[in-house]
């Protein structure tokens, strides 16, 4: 296993701060493109998801093959009320996992990144498999974020 992949994942811990830095309430509901979420929702969805993904890798690591449950991102942002929650907070939680769960990567033996677990509509997952889904899942996310803080006028430095 590229330890790098580990570094990548961890990296990601201050992002959503950083996307929240000198934002209003009113920018961060905002829909500046309409049909898409808003950087809140973004932020909710993003620390949802890292919460999701670091119990489903302590599952493959702790389980053999576990089954990997699906979940309806709409319905968690919808139900869950990702309208009315704490951006700043959720982007702590996010930081403190992303945080966590990277040290305790660093700790499994080579081995354990090729434990797999099978998820319930996309199949098969390495360990490895999942912490690169988490990465790049931020990745996209981000990419959302910035261009929404954009056409705010308060692009990211």
């Amino acid at each position: 296993m590229d330890k790098t992949l580990i570094e990548r994942y961890e990296s990601g811990a201050d992002a959503l701060h950083k996307v929240l830095a000198g934002l209003t309430d009113a920018d961060l509901d905002a829909y500046p493109v309409p049909g898409t979420w808003s950087i809140r929702e973004i932020v909710l969805h993003l620390m949802d998801s890292d919460l999701i993904g670091s119990y489903r890798m302590k599952r493959v690591i702790a389980m053999d093959e576990p089954t990997l449950q699906p979940y309806d991102e709409t319905l968690f942002n919808q139900r869950l009320m990702y309208r009315k929650l704490n951006a700043k907070q959720a982007a702590e939680v996010f930081r403190l996992n992303r945080l966590l769960t990277a040290s305790m990567l660093r700790l499994l033996p080579e081995e354990a990144f090729r434990r797999t677990g099978m998820h319930e509509e996309t199949g098969l997952h390495t360990l490895t498999d999942l912490i690169r889904i988490y990465a790049d899942h931020l990745d996209h996310h981000l990419k959302f974020a910035r261009n929404k803080r954009t056409m705010l006028g308060k692009p990211m430095g």
